[in-house]
C-alpha cells in the first residue's frame, strides 16, 4: 500500500517537472521576442491591456495548466526544443492520463463518508461524555459542545483561506486530515490514561473519578485539534471534489450539481455509523473503543485519499484575496469625489482571461455602484505607473462586489444554524430523561439523530430523482428549484421541526413522576423534529453549496463553500448566546430558569419556541434579500465557447 502510494506521488512529481521545464522554455523564448519589440503600455477607456499575447502563446501557456485538452496536447506535440525535434513522446504520455472526473470525485466522496465517521465518532455523544465523565451540568455542558462545534466550523474559513491563497485544494486537505488524526490519537490515549477511570464508567449508572487537571488539559486540546483538522479540511474537500469535473463542458454543471449532493449524502451516511453503532459502544461506557474506531476511520480516509494524487484534477492557488478585495475599497475611496464611469469605459484587461491569474472575467453589474470608481480611469492614471491601489480592474470590483452580495443571504442562513445545533445539545439532553426502553434494549439519546440521517438519505434521493424533474416540468428550470427557492424551504421546514421540539417537551413535561428523573414519555416522541430537521438539511444545506460555491469568484471558490460551514459556526456560538441571556433573564429569584439542570423543573419549551419565532422573523428578512440578489455574470467569450469544444473529447474519456 505505502510503496504504490510512494510510487504515484514520483509519478505525480514527474509530471509536472516536465510540464514546468515546457513553460519556462516557452516563456524564455517569447522572453527574447519580446525584447526585439519595442515596449508600448497605455491605458485607454475601454477594454484596457496591461500585457498583449498572441493566440499561440496563449494555447503554450496553457500547458502549465494539470488539465490539458485534446487540441492543447496537440499543440504541444507540434512544438519544437531547440534542437528541432518535436516533444512527442512526454505529450503522448499527458494525453494518456486524463485527470479528474466522476472516477476521483467519488473517491473524495468516499474520503467525506470516513472522514465525517470519525468526527461524528466524538461529537454526537460530546455532551454525556462532558455530563457523565467530566460532570459538568446540562447547561454549561450544551455551551461547551456548541462553542467546540461553532469553532470546528470557524476553522472552515482558515482552510478555505489557505487552499484559495496559497496551498492549493490538494495540500490543504492533506494537513488538515492529519491533524485530525492526531487529534483523534490525542483523545484515544486521554480517554484510556486519564478519564475514564474506573473502566466501564460513563455510562450513566457507574460513576468517573474526578479527572485530573492534566487530563482535563489533554481531552481539550484533542478536541480542538479533531475541530480544526475536520474544520479545515471539509470546504476545502467539497471544493476539490467541484474541481474534479471541467467547466468548459456544458456537463460538469449538472455534474457538479450532482456532486454536492452526493457529498452532502456521503456525510450522512458516515455519521450514520457514528449516530447508532458508535454512539451504542460509549453510551455504555466504552468511550476509548469508540474513540480507536474514529480514528481508525480518519486514517483510512487519508490512505484513499493519497490513492488518487497522480489523477486529480488540479487547479492552482488564486493567491490572497484579502489584498485584492482591499485595493477596490481603497481606489474607490481615493476617487471618493469621481462620477464612476458608464460600463463601457472602465478598466479592464484584453483577452479572456482576468487580471487575476486563472480566474474568468466577471462582467459589469449595476449593484454598489459606488465601487465602479475603482475602475474608473483618471488623467493620474493615464500618466502614472500601474498602481493597483488607484485602478482595478472590473473582474476585481465585481469580485468584491461578489462578497458584499452574498453576504446578506449569508447572514439569513445563521438562524437556521441554531436550530441544526440543538440536535447535538438540547436535543440529546431531551432525549436522555425520556424513556428509552425497545424491549430490554436501552436506546441511547444520542441515537435519534440516526432518524435525522434517515431523513436527509431518504429526502436526498426524492428531491434529485422525483422533485427535481416534476418541478423542472412545471418552473422550465432544469435545476427543479433554484438555491434560494430552496434554501427559503429549508427554513420553514426547520421551523416547524422546532415546532414539533416545543410540543414534544410539553408532552414529555406532562408525564414526569415527581421524584423522578425521567418522564415516562417514549423517547420515540422525538422522531418528528429530527425528521424535520433532516428533511430541512436536504433543502438548505445543499442549496447552501451549490450556491455560495456557484456564485463565488474563480479566485474565493473555498471561501463560498465554507460559509455554509461558517453559518453553522455562526449559529452555534448564536445558540450559546441564546441560551445565556434566557437563562440570565429567567433564572432569577427562586426560578429555576428554561434550562435548568433538572429538566422537569424548567420550561425548555418555550425555548424551542422563541427559536421557531426567532426563524419566522428571519425567513420574512431572507424573502426580501432573495429578491434583491443578483447572479453573477461571468464572461462567455467566443474563445470560452471554443474551448468548450476542446475539452469534449477529454471529458467524455474521464
Amino acid at each position: 500500500m505505502f510503496s504504490y502510494i510512494l510510487d504515484s506521488f514520483l509519478t505525480f512529481l514527474s509530471y509536472h517537472s516536465f510540464i514546468s521545464s515546457l513553460l519556462i522554455r516557452e516563456l524564455l523564448l517569447s522572453s527574447l521576442s519580446l525584447m526585439s519589440i519595442p515596449f508600448r503600455s497605455s491605458l485607454l477607456p475601454n477594454k484596457l491591456s496591461m500585457a498583449s499575447f498572441d493566440s499561440s502563446n496563449e494555447i503554450e501557456l496553457k500547458a502549465n495548466e494539470e488539465v490539458i485538452s485534446s487540441r492543447q496536447v496537440e499543440a504541444v506535440n507540434g512544438s519544437e526544443n531547440t534542437d528541432g525535434k518535436k516533444l512527442n513522446t512526454k505529450s503522448s504520455l499527458i494525453k494518456k492520463q486524463p485527470s479528474g472526473g466522476w472516477t476521483y470525485a467519488s473517491l473524495l466522496l468516499v474520503n467525506q463518508g470516513l472522514a465525517t465517521l470519525a468526527f461524528f465518532g466524538v461529537g454526537v455523544n460530546l455532551v454525556l461524555f462532558l455530563t457523565r465523565v467530566l460532570e459538568q451540568d446540562n447547561a454549561d455542558a450544551a455551551n461547551n459542545v456548541s462553542k467546540w462545534t461553532g469553532t470546528v466550523y470557524l476553522f472552515s474559513l482558515i482552510g478555505a483561506f489557505l487552499s484559495d491563497s496559497y496551498w492549493g485544494r490538494y495540500l490543504t486537505c492533506a494537513v488538515f486530515q492529519l491533524v485530525l488524526v492526531l487529534g483523534l490519537g490525542l483523545l484515544s490515549i486521554a480517554s484510556w490514561l486519564f478519564l475514564i477511570n474506573p473502566a466501564g464508567c460513563g455510562d450513566g449508572v457507574k460513576v468517573c473519578m474526578p479527572s485530573s487537571s492534566v487530563g482535563i488539559a489533554i481531552f481539550y486540546l484533542s478536541i480542538y485539534l479533531i475541530a480544526f483538522g475536520y474544520g479545515g479540511h471539509q470546504p476545502t474537500i467539497a471544493t476539490f471534489g467541484a474541481d474534479q469535473f471541467d467547466d468548459s463542458h456544458p456537463k460538469a454543471v449538472e455534474s457538479k450539481a450532482a456532486f454536492f449532493c452526493y457529498f452532502y449524502f456521503a456525510l450522512n451516511t458516515g455519521s450514520l455509523f457514528s449516530n447508532t453503532i458508535l454512539v451504542y459502544y460509549e453510551d455504555s461506557g466504552k468511550w476509548t473503543l469508540g474513540f480507536l474506531v474514529s480514528l481508525g476511520s480518519a486514517i483510512l480516509a487519508l490512505l484513499l485519499y493519497m490513492l488518487g494524487t497522480p489523477r486529480y484534477r488540479y487547479l492552482k492557488a488564486y493567491g490572497n484575496p484579502l489584498p485584492r478585495v482591499g485595493q477596490v475599497f481603497i481606489a474607490a475611496y481615493r476617487k471618493w469625489d469621481v462620477v464612476p464611469a458608464d460600463a463601457n469605459a472602465l478598466y479592464e484587461v484584453e483577452g479572456t482571461e482576468s487580471a487575476i491569474k486563472g480566474s474568468r472575467k466577471i462582467l459589469h453589474s449595476d449593484d454598489f455602484r459606488f465601487l465602479d470608481k475603482a475602475a474608473t480611469v483618471t488623467q493620474n492614471d493615464l500618466w502614472g505607473p500601474n498602481n493597483p491601489w488607484r485602478l482595478c480592474t472590473v473582474t476585481q470590483v465585481e469580485e468584491a462586489k461578489c462578497v458584499l452580495k452574498l453576504l446578506p443571504i449569508w447572514l439569513c442562513t445563521i438562524i437556521y444554524s441554531v436550530i441544526f445545533t440543538q440536535m447535538a445539545s438540547l436535543f440529546v439532553e431531551q432525549g436522555d430523561v425520556m424513556t428509552a426502553k425497545f424491549g430490554n434494549f436501552h436506546l441511547p439519546a444520542a441515537s435519534m439523530s440516526a432518524f435525522d440521517i434517515c431523513s436527509v438519505l431518504i429526502c436526498t434521493g426524492i428531491y434529485r430523482h422525483i422533485l427535481v424533474p416534476l418541478a423542472g416540468k412545471l418552473s422550465g428550470n432544469p435545476k427543479g428549484l433554484s438555491e434560494l427557492q430552496r434554501m427559503g424551504i429549508g427554513l420553514i421546514i426547520g421551523m416547524l421541526a422546532m415546532i414539533a421540539a416545543g410540543v414534544t417537551e410539553i408532552q414529555r413535561l406532562k408525564f414526569v413522576t415527581p421524584g423522578e428523573k425521567r418522564s415516562s414519555l417514549n423517547i420515540f416522541w422525538q422522531i418528528p423534529q429530527y425528521v424535520l430537521v433532516g428533511s430541512s438539511e436536504v433543502f438548505m444545506y445543499i442549496g447552501q453549496l451549490e450556491f455560495f460555491n456557484g456564485q463565488a469568484p474563480d479566485g474565493i471558490k473555498s471561501f463560498g463553500s465554507s460559509l455554509c460551514m461558517a453559518s453553522i459556526s455562526l449559529g452555534n456560538y448564536v445558540s450559546s448566546l441564546l441560551v445565556n441571556m434566557v437563562m440570565g433573564i429567567t433564572a432569577r429569584g427562586d426560578s429555576p430558569g428554561w434550562i435548568p439542570a433538572d429538566l422537569n423543573a424548567g420550561h425548555m419549551d418555550r425555548f424551542y419556541f422563541l427559536i421557531a419565532g426567532l426563524t419566522a422573523i428571519d425567513f420574512v428578512i431572507y424573502v426580501f434579500c432573495a429578491k434583491w440578489y443578483k447572479c453573477i455574470n461571468l464572461d462567455a467569450s467566443e474563445k470560452g465557447i471554443q474551448l468548450e469544444e476542446q475539452h469534449n473529447d477529454v471529458f467524455g474519456k474521464v
